[in-house]
């Protein structure tokens, strides 16, 4: 069988993108000494379009890993996450009601269309001083170092449907999430301990129950239960390569009125631009 010189699979959510590869491979019978190789990660939250390079074709990744990419994501209201994510620890604020959040949010996606700077997210590969940001994160080291920014093109940012989710089925939601990751025993591969799963499903326990969490800096909400129901905004983004719609989640939430936690609830690579 000749092989393309690449081939575009679907990542599902909980899959990281080498275990997506390698089960292309076993799949269509490539030998393991065909290299193969990944062209732009996903996170494990993220699912969608993972480019997948052949052979020869993985001595060109360099020129690959600069294409264009759209996704479909959305973004949850009411509680962050320090990974800006469903897969991170918990936080919350108080029961504050978003007015006009359908006016406030259209306009701020208009805004955003163009060139922004976004911090990488804490818990990311990126490096700084030979160490990924995770790896200072775990470490609690983070006053230690400048987080990294990247500059970022967005080309197009438009607000599609809102839904709503009781409390209850919202946890229930994102426990089916975080439970897609196979377990890691790996001690070599564990990123804080298998993802800090054990803490992480407590935290959205939590959520279920009704208890607040530690909002950032400020220590535990006191007789403030939290909201019944939660808001998801629906997005369409098109932008540059390397540009975190978990930051964007993040930054969204960031410049409402008032301010309030959000988290990317949901992201969907849906195209990678112009591969040639």
């Amino acid at each position: 069988m000749e092989l393309p010189r690449y081939v575009l699979l679907e990542k599902a959510v909980g899959q990281t993108p080498l275990q997506c590869m390698e089960a292309w491979r076993v799949e269509n019978g490539v030998d393991s000494d065909i290299p193969l190789t990944y062209a732009g990660r996903l996170d494990p939250m993220a699912s969608g379009q993972l480019l997948i390079l052949i052979g020869d074709e993985c001595k060109k990744k360099d020129e690959y890993l600069g294409l264009d990419k759209t996704y479909e994501f959305s973004v949850l209201f009411g509680i962050g996450s320090d990974t800006h994510d469903v897969l991170g620890r918990l936080h919350t604020d108080e029961s504050i009601e978003i007015q006009n959040l359908s006016e406030q949010l259209q306009k701020m996606a208009s805004e955003l269309v163009g060139d922004v700077e976004l911090p990488y997210p804490h818990f990311s590969s990126k490096t700084v001083q030979g160490k990924p940001l995770f790896q200072w994160s775990l470490e609690g080291r983070l006053g230690e170092i400048d987080i990294p920014t990247k500059q970022s093109e967005i080309y197009a940012l438009t607000l599609g449907k809102f839904e709503t989710s009781s409390r209850k089925n919202l946890a229930l939601a994102a426990r089916a999430k975080i439970d897609t990751i196979p377990e890691v025993t790996d001690t070599n591969k564990q990123l804080g301990a298998d993802f800090r799963r054990t803490d992480i499903r407590q935290d959205w326990e939590d959520i279920k129950a009704g208890n607040p969490l530690p909002r950032q800096g400020l220590g535990k909400i006191e007789n403030e239960p939290l909201p019944g129901q939660y808001t998801i905004a629906h997005f369409t983004c098109s932008a540059s390569s390397g540009t975190y719609m978990r930051t964007l989640a993040k930054l969204i939430g960031e410049q409402l009125d008032p301010v309030t936690p959000s988290l990317a609830w949901s992201i969907h690579r849906t195209e990678i631009r112009n591969i040639t």
